[in-house]
């Protein structure tokens, strides 16, 4: 499918279903197998919010490891454009399994995907996934939970600098089994002089009752 559009006007887009709810259920539940991750983070602790999140250890699940390598090769063209239009590197080579080779050479050796729990009274601050030098500038959150069922609140949050202009928000309410695609750091907005880079911060709103999960990919790796 073509994203393209979407990534373009607004700087995210939403997946069809990637993932059947069975599937959203067993990954929710890999949060208790303490050694599938390797290192847990609380969010309040770190001031980045309220509410925990898991980095996954190697080896990665062959799932989460499928829908890595599938984003990647669909939004490579996405990105390369976006660099182009900036007047930006691209280093971005043609297979997933390269660029995690460049990664690793950079000193960016850990896993970046994580999996999200936040409860009633949780949320997370607004930033910017980028770990290293070597960054993609796209990446995944697929919800595992029924908005408006298992929970309230607790919508996905992007929050666009513009050029010379107030910022612009867009929130987004992620279905069960479905992925949010979106920008990393910033993208290609046109400007009077061309394009220009607006910074972009992503971050969720606060849980008003239940219990959300969601599983991040980042497409790089961490220092």
């Amino acid at each position: 499918m073509d994203w393209t559009q979407d990534l373009n006007d607004v700087g995210c887009a939403l997946t069809p279903p990637l993932l059947m709810p069975e599937q959203c259920r067993e990954i929710s539940g890999w949060y208790d197998e303490v050694e599938r991750f390797r290192t847990t983070i609380d969010m309040a602790r770190y001031r980045f919010g309220s509410g925990q999140y898991r980095y996954f250890a190697h080896p990665l699940p062959e799932l989460v490891t499928t829908l890595r390598a599938s984003f990647y090769e669909q939004l490579l063209p996405v990105a390369r454009d976006w660099a182009d239009k900036l007047g930006q590197p691209a280093p971005w080579p043609d297979s997933f399994e390269q660029w995690l080779d460049d990664c690793h050479r950079a000193g960016q050796e850990r896993p970046t995907p994580i999996l999200l729990k936040y409860r009633a009274g949780d949320w997370n601050a607004l930033h910017r996934d980028l770990y290293g030098d070597l960054v993609f500038p796209l990446q995944v959150v697929i919800g595992l939970d029924r908005a408006g069922v298992d929970y309230e609140g607790g919508e996905f949050l992007l929050v666009e600098q513009r050029p010379r202009a107030q910022s612009r928000g867009t929130v987004t309410t992620l279905p069960q089994g479905q992925g949010l695609i979106f920008t990393t750091r910033d993208r290609p907005v046109r400007s009077t002089r061309g394009w220009s880079a607006a910074p972009v911060r992503h971050g969720v709103s606060t849980v008003r009752s239940g219990l959300r999960h969601t599983l991040g990919l980042v497409l790089h790796e961490a220092a």
